[in-house]
């Protein structure tokens, strides 16, 4: 069942970015469609952007659906800034268990980030994915949110 969504997901979003050039227009589709089809609790990407007044980096907050949420992630912080750091999809059963998770909010208890890579090789991006419920996400979910980044990953 999830496999079958995951599947349709994938080509509606195909069909949404084809031709599209604005990266924060896409973001904010693909997000408002995974997070339609799959019912998930707050979905979103997060940003790799200069810190104001910094050479240094962390990821602010871009186009999400969901409740208020953190708006500045460090680099190496939290579920989003470990999955930029070591540039690989994490998954989390369980955030309490996650060390040094950052809780936007208490109601998160699973989740689910994925980085967007530049053309560069760079991370640009992580997509940021909760749950209400303990141990949400699998090996199916990174598989097909990786594809839906690497679909979006030619905008950066």
């Amino acid at each position: 069942m999830k496999n079958e969504k995951y599947q349709l997901l994938v080509e509606q979003i195909k069909a949404l970015i084809e031709g599209e050039r604005d990266v924060v227009a896409v973001m904010a589709n693909v997000a408002a469609a995974i997070h339609e089809a799959m019912g998930f609790w707050w979905t979103g990407f997060y940003r790799v952007m200069p810190k104001t007044g910094s050479d240094d980096k962390e990821l602010v907050l871009g186009p999400f659906q969901g409740p208020v949420a953190c708006m500045h992630i460090p680099f190496g912080r939290g579920v989003c800034g470990t999955a930029w750091e070591r540039r690989q999809t994490i998954v989390v059963p369980d955030v309490e268990q996650f060390p040094g998770h950052i809780a936007c909010s208490s109601l998160s208890r699973s989740e689910i980030v994925v980085p967007v890579f530049s053309k560069a090789d760079e991370v640009v991006a992580v997509l940021d994915i909760d749950s209400c419920d303990l141990a949400t996400f699998d090996d199916v979910d990174r598989q097909y949110l990786e594809t839906i980044c690497a679909l979006i990953a030619p905008l950066f």
